[in-house]
């Protein structure tokens, strides 16, 4: 009884932080807006909403998702893995590609629905484990998301194995301390296909990067990721939001399956020469 008690202390304290999830009601419409899911090429599904892209990567022994969207979007998510004809509980492992509510919001509900294994990058795990609450941008002391507790931490070039698929975690820092970016090879009936699934590293805040000391290498992790990102080869580029990657120019509702439509190297130059335009004006270079 006593061991009992002294766990459920233990717990209290997480149970209070779930209990007090604050979103910022500024939140765009897009964010929880439903959309058709559909097959992006090969074993890699969309199932997320209007603009945060979440992805269902199908294998042999069971499925990965990618992000989750709001915390409002579980049930969106589990309706749309439905839909492709794929079961919602043979989910086995979760990613994120940031440590955000816009990504984690979800995320405790669908672990506790599916018993998936947590898995992120090393350097988000302490922010996810506190819901969001000591992010250096959009914390400020609240719990923006449910907290989760990973079940495995990542480090740059790690593999995540699953059946006959492998994927790799690139850290790719900035936006969060362990935003990451994932790259995967997958085929169809026709050929083989290489995917990133890039983490844009947009600018999260107003202050100058001297002014943040609970991140003091922000500006080198920056420039770290944005010349990562422009020296990776693929054949497919999706992102955390579709707007990021021009989803809704690309794919429409009841479109056929057309993975050459993400064919788009010029698309992500000119977003990751747009992003280092942001970055160079944010640190001052001319």
């Amino acid at each position: 009884m006593k061991i009992k008690f002294i766990f459920c202390l233990l717990l209290f304290p997480l149970f209070l932080l779930a209990q007090n999830v604050q979103e910022p009601n500024d939140t765009p419409k897009e964010w929880s807006a439903p959309y058709a899911p559909f097959r992006i090429a090969g074993n890699v599904y969309y199932v997320g909403t209007y603009d945060l892209a979440c992805y269902l990567i199908t294998t042999s022994k069971g499925n990965i998702l990618i992000n989750t969207g709001l915390s409002s979007s579980a049930a969106q998510i589990k309706k749309n893995v439905g839909l492709l004809g794929f079961n919602f509980k043979d989910i086995k492992i979760l990613l994120t590609t940031q440590a955000h509510y816009d990504h984690l919001g979800a995320m405790a509900e669908i672990k506790k629905l599916t018993g998936a294994k947590m898995m992120v990058d090393e350097k988000d795990a302490a922010v996810m484990k506190d819901g969001g609450r000591s992010d250096y941008a959009l914390g400020n002391g609240k719990t923006t998301y449910a907290p989760i507790t990973p079940d495995r931490l990542l480090k740059d070039g790690d593999r995540i194995q699953l059946g006959n698929t492998s994927i790799v975690m690139l850290h790719h820092p900035g936006h969060t301390k362990g935003s990451c970016s994932f790259m995967l090879h997958t085929k169809d009936e026709k050929r083989a296909y290489s995917v990133l699934i890039a983490n844009m590293p947009s600018i999260v805040t107003e202050k100058k990067f001297s002014d943040i000391p609970a991140y003091p290498q922000i500006k080198k992790d920056y420039a770290y990721t944005l010349n990562s990102l422009k020296n990776l080869s693929f054949d497919i580029w999706l992102s955390s939001h579709a707007s990021q990657f021009g989803l809704h120019e690309k794919h429409k509702p009841g479109d056929q399956y057309n993975p050459a439509a993400f064919f788009d190297r010029k698309g992500y130059d000119q977003v990751l020469n747009s992003l280092q335009l942001e970055f160079d004006k944010k640190t001052g270079k001319k």
